[in-house]
């Protein structure tokens, strides 16, 4: 018998829950690509989704996480702004020390088993 804790981690903004391991994986391929279809066409969603946690990323905080350059001939760019990378941080430091909570938490339950 394996006995283990498991948990997900998410941010909320006003009670609403806002950022999470996907939208901080989003915000990082928005960031390799430039490009919010690229970012979604790799998480597989469509563009239509990525564009509306975007969106409501944008619209939770106090400046905006990505900013979006509508395109012309070449296509538009999304840039991840400081405020985004600095979420993104913040989440991945938070969710590996939860991470590691975890898993010191689940090795105690040894003596259940």
């Amino acid at each position: 018998m394996q006995l283990k804790y498991t948990g997900k981690l998410y941010l909320e903004v006003d009670g609403e829950k806002t950022v999470g391991p996907g939208r901080v994986e989003l915000l990082e391929k928005i960031r390799e690509h430039g490009s919010i279809r690229k970012a979604a066409q790799e998480m597989n969603m469509s563009y239509r989704q990525a564009w509306q946690a975007i969106d409501h990323l944008n619209n939770r905080f106090t400046e905006p996480l990505v900013v979006i350059n509508r395109g012309g001939a070449g296509g538009g760019k999304a840039v991840v702004t400081a405020k985004g990378e600095l979420v993104i941080s913040e989440f991945r430091d938070f969710h590996a020390r939860f991470k590691q909570f975890l898993q010191e938490e689940s090795d105690r339950l040894k003596r259940l088993g």
